[in-house]
C-alpha cells in the first residue's frame, strides 16, 4: 500500500474572522445618554476644526473649538438649528463669557439634546403616520381625531382579515384602557400600543 501523503499546507478551512467588539460608551456619552456611535459622529467633525494648546485651556484633552465653528459641526451632523437667532442663542450657551472658544464636553452635551429632540420629532411624525392609516382624517366639528370600529372594520378589509366585532372591541378597550369602545382609540392611546409593542422606545 502507498505512503498517504501528507495533507497539503495551506489547504485547511479558513480561519473565522474574529468577532467584531461594539465600541463602548466613554462617561462622556452615558453621561449624555448617547451611544458610542453617535458620540464617535460628533468626535470626527470636532477632530476638523480642533485647536490645541490654547492659552487658557491647556487642561482639555480634546482640544477646543472656535465659536465660529460650531455650526460647522452641527451642521455635520444634521444638528445645526434652522435660524441664525437660535444658533446664537446656541453659542451664548457654550460661551457666556464670550471668550471665543468652545470645549468639547460642552458641545457634546448641546449635540446629544439636539439628538433627543430630532428623535423625538422623528417619532411623533412615524405616529401620525402609522395613526392616519387607520384613520379616515377627516374632522368631526373640530373633535379630536380617534380611530373607532368602523376604521378596524375597514383596515381588516383591505387586509382581507376575517376578524370578528368582538375581537375589534377588546382591541379597542385594550388600547384606550377600557374606557368604552365608543371613546375609540386616540393619538395617546395609539402611541402607548406602540410603545408597549415595543415599535419604540
Amino acid at each position: 500500500m502507498p505512503p498517504r501523503k501528507p495533507p497539503a499546507k495551506g489547504k485547511g478551512p479558513p480561519p473565522k474572522p474574529a468577532p467584531t467588539s461594539k465600541p463602548r460608551r466613554s462617561k462622556l456619552a452615558k453621561d449624555n445618554d448617547i451611544t458610542a456611535e453617535e458620540e464617535a459622529e460628533i468626535k470626527e467633525a470636532w477632530n476638523l476644526f480642533r485647536l490645541e494648546d490654547v492659552e487658557g485651556y491647556e487642561g482639555e484633552k480634546e482640544g477646543v473649538l472656535r465659536t465660529s465653528n460650531v455650526q460647522h459641526v452641527m451642521r455635520a451632523q444634521g444638528l445645526a438649528p434652522k435660524n441664525e437667532a437660535d444658533m446664537r442663542e446656541f453659542i451664548e450657551t457654550l460661551d457666556p463669557e464670550s471668550e471665543g472658544y468652545v470645549t468639547y464636553p460642552h458641545l457634546l452635551a448641546l449635540c446629544a439634546i439636539q439628538l433627543k429632540s430630532k428623535t423625538d420629532e422623528t417619532k411623533v411624525e412615524e405616529v401620525e403616520t402609522a395613526f392616519n392609516l387607520f384613520h379616515p382624517g377627516q374632522g368631526n366639528g373640530g373633535e379630536e381625531p380617534v380611530i373607532r370600529l368602523q376604521d378596524l372594520r375597514a383596515v381588516a378589509k383591505v387586509l382581507k382579515e376575517d376578524v370578528s366585532d368582538d375581537v375589534l372591541r377588546a382591541m379597542i378597550l385594550e388600547a384606550n384602557g377600557g374606557k368604552g369602545v365608543g371613546s375609540g382609540v386616540n393619538m395617546e392611546d395609539f402611541q402607548a400600543v406602540l410603545t408597549r409593542a415595543g415599535v419604540f422606545q
